[in-house]
């Protein structure tokens, strides 16, 4: 699974989407304007944790997938 962003403590930096080293995360438009993070390549995320380790606001949890916990 790719990171999930908690929406409510998420500031709108874009710090993630800078640093993700897969460029899945980006920064989209709402409907009022705001822009948010969201993963828009799911499968090329790496799993690597660059963008809930620098979050500044703590507003990114990374979901292992069974099998890498399996490994």
């Amino acid at each position: 699974m790719p990171p999930v962003f908690d929406l409510t403590k998420c500031a709108r930096c874009g710090i993630c989407e800078d640093l993700c080293m897969a460029d899945a995360i980006f920064m989209k438009e709402t409907a009022d304007g705001d822009k948010v993070p969201y993963v828009k390549y799911p499968d090329e995320c790496w799993h690597c944790g660059s963008c809930r380790q620098d979050c500044p606001q703590e507003a990114i949890k990374i979901i292992f997938p069974p099998l890498m916990l399996t490994i």
